[in-house]
């Protein structure tokens, strides 16, 4: 068999898992939002295409960490069954090294490394941009459907709505009476004889803007009962829908930003406080983008070390091996944040820790050596155990 049709076997035997396991995973992540996602389709009666949309720009989010453990994954049980089936070895007697195998895992590394870099620098801040403003027009646009003339309306937390009756035509409600109870020391009652929405996406900010009416208000402090009655032509109740969104979609200066707006964002910062933020976000960015690159690594000669074990165990040393990983990348994002060390410095230590664990074992692997050498010391030790126990007397 010649090199050319070996390296093309490697790449579908890879390729096959690989897009497997990121089918599977992103099946996991849809399922673990449908009861939520339902939910708020009936009884909040969102549109089902509202729903799609925003499984589409949640995607990119998930994707820029399951492409890269897809793709490990994907490496692990090509290589374990390789091994497992003896492929590995007769390879190996026809003249091809491990190094020649690690070719065409590289150049399928390549394509996943820009694939993931695609995805962090350009398609997912543009996503949760999208998201952040489809998820306040949803909102919105709920709040404005639910409004019925009549009917008391208690959508925002700790506000209760009433309109006597709804211009449908202009979307202006009339002789409005409103209970806001959002500070519970200070419960105000306003009454209006006009109100009407006005919204800013930019912000996440719903305003009733009301027209000729009165505030009264009663203050919770007991050492003086007096009770407040003020009048106003104009009045605006500003209701934030920003707690409703996480932190990752609310943070525009960061996470929505592309590859050349954070490095603009970097030029003109005048805190060092931001400037180290928006450094830690550009270069973990990078950092995930090249995982693919530095799995590559570990992944092989893991897959050969676990050709005995099944693909539950090579799933299973799949999530372990990404875990430590991404929680050294989580690490030291933090200490970058901080500014304690140079996002240059601290976000790339674990691909070179990774990068020189994986070069070592790569090695070891080319070298007919074991790879986990405690694993193979319980290996030994097992088959001592063994061979002890079914030489004794019987």
């Amino acid at each position: 068999m010649s090199q050319q049709r070996i390296h093309r076997y490697i790449l579908r035997e890879i390729s096959v898992p690989t897009v497997m396991s990121l089918l599977i995973f992103s099946f996991v992540v849809v399922l673990g939002r449908i009861p939520r996602l339902t939910e708020m389709i009936i009884s909040k009666g969102v549109p089902a295409l509202d729903i799609i949309a925003l499984f589409a720009f949640l995607m990119p989010t998930f994707l820029s960490v399951t492409v890269p453990l897809s793709f490990l994954l994907g490496i692990l049980l090509a290589f374990g069954r390789l091994s497992a089936d003896s492929e590995y070895i007769a390879m190996k007697a026809s003249g091809i090294s491990l190094y020649s195998m690690v070719r065409p895992v590289a150049f399928l590394a390549l394509l996943f490394t820009l694939l993931t870099a695609t995805i962090t620098l350009w398609i997912e801040p543009a996503s949760k941009g999208a998201l952040r403003s489809k998820i306040f027009e949803i909102a919105s646009t709920s709040l404005n459907v639910s409004v019925k003339p009549g009917v008391f309306n208690d959508e925002v937390p700790g506000i209760v709505l009433y309109a006597q009756g709804i211009d449908e035509r202009q979307g202006v409600m009339h002789d409005v009476f409103i209970s806001d109870e959002r500070n519970n020391s200070e419960p105000t009652t306003i009454t209006a004889r006009e109100g009407l929405f006005i919204s800013n996406p930019e912000n996440l900010i719903l305003t009733l803007r009301l027209r000729h009416g009165e505030i009264h208000r009663q203050p919770g402090s007991t050492e003086q009962d007096t009770y407040q009655t003020i009048s106003f032509n104009n009045y605006d109740i500003n209701l934030d829908f920003s707690e409703q969104i996480s932190q990752g979609q609310r943070n525009r200066s960061r996470g929505e930003m592309s590859w050349s707006q954070l490095n603009q964002a970097i030029a003109a910062a005048d805190q060092d406080k931001q400037r180290y933020r928006l450094e830690a976000e550009l270069h973990e960015r990078i950092v995930i983008a090249v995982a693919p690159l530095i799995l590559i690594l570990i992944g092989i000669p893991l897959g050969l070390q676990s050709q005995r074990s099944g693909k539950g165990a090579g799933f299973a040393l799949a999530l372990v091996v990404f875990l430590v990983y991404y929680i050294l990348l989580s690490f030291a994002g933090t200490l970058a944040d901080k500014g304690i060390l140079p996002a240059a410095l601290i976000l790339w230590l674990p691909n070179l820790v990774f990068l020189g664990g994986g070069s070592f074992f790569l090695y070891r692997a080319a070298c007919e050596r074991p790879v986990l050498i405690h694993l193979h010391l319980w290996h030994s030790l097992r088959r001592l155990l063994l061979e002890r126990r079914a030489g004794g007397p019987s």
